[in-house]
């Protein structure tokens, strides 16, 4: 290991496979507490230093010859102004990248060979900074082929410099040359449009104030590979266009139009109950909706409501019921586009195939039933959301998610899971409709009718916190009223009104829910 670099992260080994035991350093270079692996940047050997050279320089250099490199698209006059050579090294032929200081004078080489591998003879500074002064704009690229090739693409007539060993060691040469990125007015960062590379661009750029430095996009691997693909052109154009980097989320106040435009441009789709919509102004995208009530309130059932309202106005809705089979799911939904009590005997002939037709391909279901990781249940909504586009995905229920997980504090993974949840919903751009149970409260049980709190929600104050809309179901089980359910908005992160929405009436020879009007005390159908 090298005592005189900088730890920056941890990385997967190569050798052992750990995810995290190899050490990268600053340098470059790479070790493994693991297994003991030990990598140098970009399989640089060790410097060769001789001494006995004219100048009193300790370092004995070899001499090419300077000619167009034409496999590299690059001409004799570009090879020239970097004093890029070609020669042998102990009867090895190679590249020879010449490296100078700020007077002018060489002080170290880089070799490559035709097996890709290298060898440095002398000091390493930034390829190419001898050659120029402080101006408009300066490009740094990976590699000392690619700075020739960006170069030749501008007429060799802007600044251009290369990192001397790689990419993982990117940082700290630009780190250590701030002073003279100063002098510039721009800084464009053209790495390898690879995952080390994008991942380098946006640390190296870290280091410069914001609107000085600026990371460019290829359409090809790197700058080289577009010169030798006649795509000089669109080269100079990556660099014009270079996007001007931003730490992760910070978003300037003059860029927010289109996220003014997109906020009021997704339209709401609606609840079946018209009391529901009022108070909530429907269900948006990028929302969680967190749906809780006592044992045997109607959870469920008010879910399948809602789920038929949304395949009704044509949305693709994804349902993962983990407290059912998928068959009884798929029937569920059968019977109430039926008007069937959902205990009621299915006939499998045309009538239910048609129904089947019109429902059931307009949903995603997740075959399964019980508790799963949270990882696991995030890979299924991805799968549902992405690839099978569904805008509004239900979850029944959130706690038999975690219900039988070994080995875990319950208040914890359900933090750590909605946490996971909320994210997702923000990325992919879904509303997500969960049921929660309650806990058990003192006084009035919710089965008997007990009003529902967002402090009742069961496990975690995360629930609560991390929904967008929470909705409490109310019902006395044992009283002459039974099939009166009481619909409260609990949390209203949209509109603040929360409090009574809508009373909603069972019908048990339809197995339907409909509203009660407040006016006429008659019932409407959901849809």
């Amino acid at each position: 290991m090298t005592s005189n670099s900088n730890f920056v992260g941890h990385e997967p080994c190569p050798k052992c496979g750990s995810k995290d035991n190899l050490g990268r350093y600053d340098d470059g270079h790479g070790y493994c507490y693991g297994c003991q692996y030990s990598q140098q940047p970009d399989s640089v050997e060790e410097v060769e230093e001789v001494e006995g050279v004219e100048r009193g320089n300790s370092f004995s250099f070899i001499q090419g010859t300077i000619k167009a490199l034409p496999k590299r698209g690059l001409t004799q006059a570009t090879c020239k102004l970097w004093r890029y050579e070609v020669g042998q090294y102990k009867g090895r032929v190679c590249h020879i990248a010449n490296y100078f200081d700020e007077a002018g004078r060489k002080v170290g080489q880089k070799l490559r060979f035709e097996d890709k591998t290298f060898k440095v003879i002398g000091k390493l500074n930034l390829y190419g900074k001898h050659l120029w002064s402080a101006g408009k704009m300066v490009v740094v690229t990976e590699g000392e082929i690619d700075a020739l090739s960006m170069s030749q693409a501008f007429d060799n007539k802007w600044p251009v410099v290369s990192i001397p060993n790689g990419v993982q060691s990117a940082y700290k040469a630009l780190q250590e040359t701030q002073d003279w990125f100063n002098g510039f007015d721009r800084v464009v960062l053209l790495f390898d449009q690879d995952e080390a590379g994008i991942k380098a661009a946006k640390s190296c750029a870290q280091l410069f104030k914001v609107g000085h430095v600026f990371i460019g996009k290829l359409p090809l691997k790197d700058a080289n590979e577009m010169i030798v693909a006649g795509r000089s052109s669109e080269l100079i154009n990556a660099i014009w266009r270079a996007s001007e980097y931003r730490p992760d989320g910070i978003v300037d106040g003059k860029d927010t139009w289109k996220y003014l435009l997109e906020s009021q441009g997704k339209p709401a789709a609606l609840y079946p109950f018209e009391g529901l919509n009022q108070k909530t102004g429907g269900i948006r995208l990028g929302e969680i909706v967190t749906i809780c009530a006592g044992t045997g309130i109607g959870k469920s059932q008010a879910c399948r409501e809602i789920a038929l309202s949304l395949v009704n106005q044509n949305f693709k809705v994804g349902y993962i019921a983990l407290e059912e089979n998928l068959g009884k799911t798929v029937a569920s939904f059968i019977h109430l586009k039926l008007n069937q009590p959902p205990h009621a005997s299915l006939q499998t002939d045309d009538t239910t195939k048609t129904v089947w037709e019109e429902v059931i391909p307009k949903m995603a279901f997740y075959d399964h039933f019980g508790s799963m990781d949270s990882t696991t249940l995030l890979n299924r909504i991805r799968f549902m959301a992405v690839s099978l586009n569904c805008k509004h995905i239900i979850l029944d229920h959130l706690s038999i998610v975690i219900s039988g997980l070994a080995g875990g504090d319950e208040r914890r993974m359900i933090d750590q899971t909605m946490t996971n949840l909320r994210s997702l919903v923000e990325e992919l751009q879904i509303s997500l409709i969960l049921v929660s149970h309650l806990r058990r409260i003192d006084g009035k049980p919710h089965e008997e009718g007990g009003a529902t709190s967002l402090s009742h929600l069961r496990g975690s104050g995360g629930v609560a916190q991390l929904s967008d809309m929470v909705i409490g179901l109310e019902r006395d089980q044992q009283s002459e009223s039974s099939n009166l359910m009481t619909l409260r908005v609990l949390k209203n992160r949209f509109k603040g009104e929360t409090g009574f929405a809508a009373t909603l009436e069972y019908n048990p020879t339809t197995g339907r829910l409909s509203e009660v009007s407040a006016k006429s005390g008659e019932a409407t159908t959901a849809f």
